[in-house]
């Protein structure tokens, strides 16, 4: 384990492990404006959602690290306290970085990386037309701590494209295509393939991770994930449950197995209970499982 000590190092060396580890960060693709009417487009990713009642994004712009001056996007919001907030998908992902670069103030950046600007309906900058998502937002507070501006936005008008909308009327993450920042000059494709659910515990109580057999605990078959699953059911099967299980072909196969001689029970089960876990069939994993528990099968 290496173990830093931010004040020992120069902050861009800290800032290195930083963004290399608090990742994927979505990225804020903000078009400001300043009281001229110089529209600047740059993408940051110190960004998130911090609120919901009222909707409020957060970002953070760093001065520049050559000389520590503000960046455009800063100076704009000190006259104007609007910003156009764009989410980048992939096919965006080029242009957006083209815009990240340094020109001189007053530059158009939807110019120079080629984007389209879409008149907002509420504030005054501009969105950016090829962005999925478009969120429109008054700047309610800056704070300046060090070399950061963070800026807490609320939403006062959104944009969502249809491509994106399910037939819910919601947003279907499987037809969205977002990039995201990882460090250097890493990027991740959130596509479909990437993606994965995990049942949100919020609308029960597992049984927790402390209530599952030692043995199982102990498994050197099944990782943490597989037991953060297991862990997530309501009760365990009843006796009578795993019993009836036996009788399956599938269980009678593993028996079978074992009695010839062929393996050790405990880790048939376990590497059944892992196949079964693949498939977020947690309560047949268990069914599985609980087969080598003879306190769980005992006569009461």
């Amino acid at each position: 384990m290496l173990t830093l000590n931010p004040k020992d190092l120069d902050a861009r060396v800290f800032y290195s492990y930083l963004t290399g580890t608090v990742a994927p960060r979505p990225i804020a693709f903000v078009s400001s404006i300043d009281k001229a009417g110089n529209v600047n487009l740059s993408p940051f990713s110190f960004f998130n959602i911090m609120g919901i009642n009222p909707p409020l994004l957060v970002f953070a712009p760093n001065n520049r690290g050559r000389d520590g001056s503000k960046k455009d996007t800063t100076l704009n919001i000190s006259e104007v306290h609007e910003v156009v907030i764009n989410m980048v998908d992939f096919a965006m992902v080029q242009q957006m970085s083209l815009a990240s670069v340094e020109y001189p103030r007053g530059t158009n950046e939807f110019v120079k990386a080629g984007f389209t600007p879409e008149p907002s309906l509420l504030v005054t900058p501009p969105r950016v037309k090829e962005s999925p998502a478009q969120f429109e937002c008054k700047v309610l507070e800056v704070r300046e701590i060090g070399t950061m501006n963070l800026y807490i936005c609320q939403i006062i008008m959104a944009h969502f494209s249809e491509h994106i909308i399910g037939e819910n009327g919601k947003i279907d993450q499987r037809k969205t295509d977002w990039v995201a920042r990882l460090g250097a000059d890493w990027y991740a494709h959130i596509s479909e393939g990437a993606m994965f659910e995990v049942e949100k515990p919020n609308t029960k109580i597992g049984i927790g991770y402390d209530a599952i057999p030692e043995s199982i605990r102990l498994s050197k078959i099944l990782t943490g994930n597989h037991l953060g699953q297991l862990g997530n059911i309501e009760a365990l099967p009843t006796k009578e449950e795993v019993l009836a299980f036996r009788q399956t072909p599938l269980l009678k196969d593993i028996f079978d197995q074992v009695m010839n001689g062929c393996a050790y029970l405990e880790n048939l089960l376990h590497d059944e209970a892992q196949r079964l876990l693949a498939q977020n069939k947690v309560k047949e994993a268990w069914l599985v499982l609980l087969q080598s528990q003879n306190d769980f099968l005992k006569d009461d």
